[in-house]
């Protein structure tokens, strides 16, 4: 009780703020090898998918890439923000911390919420008591992560427990909390990691749906801010930025058996972002394309080793399960449509009939579904069709082995659009029902 009430004494009476979606991005992964040309590309990317601005992860140690951060935003009219890792190497101290606020909050390109610099954290709840102090010392709005206490206005709680899939139970409950405060939202669409030396780090948490559930989530709760996890942590699996050859450090230092993200493109994830978050900031959005996103892991869920991977994790008190009660033999797809259209699957040359599990009621909206393996192997096609038009998109094969010997829980993205839409078309805001769901154990 008395870490709430000073968690609620760090935070700032709530004012009326325009909605903001960012994603989290890990500075430590650019560190080497990374170029001022090579932020604007990220940038761009960002700002084509209707980002508002990248939470800058920084530990103690990796601020050599900020000076090309925002110059590179500063050109292009895109935000950052920090959010400072007291996890990744250790605590910050109090004194560079303010510091490096200062320096960069009047520069413009960074984020401010109501005229005063947004910064976050990834844990350090132990030094807590620090944040009066910083807060005072650089004027910044501060949204915490401590998720270690169970206390947080950035929430880090996007994946599921077990065999179940997501709800917003944890959500619903932090805003009430709140009270009306600002609270920052996650989605996130995967979560699998294989690297024992950070402290034996090995676990894959459910995502399958995750990634269309997610967004429904966030149209019924309608947070001020939401935060995709993430842009490129690659050694969790749930990128959704481009792969970069310099960016694996991770895998050697966190002793990973295989490179699980080389080779297994996320772009597709972004392909409806600026429908999603044009509809969860405006209640509207505009579609000039319809397009389909597929994702699916390239073996079935007993093909091969399981490389010592765990579904859920003992480290977060969970009961560990076997990642093949988790992780479902299926190929997922969500569309963008303008109105219904049928979907098939081509596995191999073995074709099924897609299944819907979300249909909305008419109007452009997405549309989402998935069907099993059902054993087969080979090359996928996924195929929509509608009013003598066809949509394909091609994605990798399925194999009965894998590449490395040990089981990749890391799945494949792929994407296609085509301008069918003869002229924009608007899709109004869709009629939500904030649900709040008990799930089978806390998350």
């Amino acid at each position: 009780m008395r870490f709430l009430l000073a968690l609620a004494l760090l935070l700032v009476p709530a004012q009326v703020q325009a909605r903001a979606a960012f994603t989290h991005f890990m500075v430590g992964n650019v560190k080497t090898g990374f170029t001022l040309a090579d932020w604007r590309n990220e940038i761009v990317l960002a700002q084509q998918a209707h980002i508002d601005a990248f939470a800058l992860n920084v530990a103690v140690g990796e601020t050599g890439p900020l000076s090309d951060a925002f110059t590179a935003a500063s050109s292009l009219g895109f935000k950052l923000f920090f959010s400072f890792d007291y996890a990744g190497n250790g605590l910050w101290d109090q004194g560079v911390v303010t510091s490096v606020i200062n320096q960069y909050k009047a520069n413009g390109a960074y984020y401010e919420r109501n005229g005063a610099p947004l910064v976050s954290t990834f844990e350090g709840p132990q030094v807590a008591s620090q944040w009066t102090t910083i807060k005072q010392q650089t004027g910044c709005f501060f949204i915490p992560d401590w998720s270690s206490l169970g206390a947080n206005l950035r929430c880090w709680a996007a994946w599921p427990y077990g065999a179940a899939d997501m709800t917003n139970t944890v959500d619903a409950s932090y805003l009430d909390f709140l009270g009306g405060k600002p609270y920052m939202m996650p989605v996130s669409p995967w979560f699998f990691t294989n690297m024992p030396g950070f402290a034996g780090k090995n676990w894959l948490w459910r995502g399958d749906d995750l990634w269309h559930d997610r967004w429904q989530q966030i149209f019924a709760l309608m947070p001020e801010f939401i935060q995709i996890i993430s842009w490129n942590d690659y050694g969790v699996s749930h990128y959704i930025g481009p792969l970069h050859e310099q960016s694996y450090e991770a895998f050697t230092r966190g002793l990973a058996p295989f490179n699980y993200a080389r080779g297994m493109p996320h772009d597709g994830w972004r392909v409806m972002l600026p429908f999603l978050i044009d509809t969860y900031k405006n209640g509207i959005a505009s579609v000039t394309q319809e397009s389909v996103v597929a994702w699916y892991r390239l073996n079935s869920n007993t093909a091969c080793a399981s490389g010592g991977t765990t579904g859920n994790t003992l480290s977060q008190m969970q009961c560990e399960l076997a990642p093949s009660a988790i992780a479902q033999d299926r190929i997922f797809y969500s569309l963008v449509l303008t109105s219904s259209a049928s979907v098939t699957v081509t596995i191999g040359g073995t074709q099924q009939t897609g299944t819907w599990s979300d249909t909305p009621a008419g109007g452009v909206r997405i549309y989402h579904g998935s069907v099993p393996f059902n054993g087969a192997t080979g090359s996928v096609v996924v195929a929509v069709a509608k009013t003598g038009l066809t949509l394909t998109m091609r994605g990798n094969a399925i194999s009965a082995t894998c590449a490395n010997s040990v089981q990749n829980w890391n799945p494949w993205v792929g994407s296609a659009a085509l301008d069918w839409v003869a002229k924009q078309v608007s899709a109004a805001f869709p009629a939500t029902t904030a649900t709040v769901h008990t799930p089978n154990a806390p998350a």
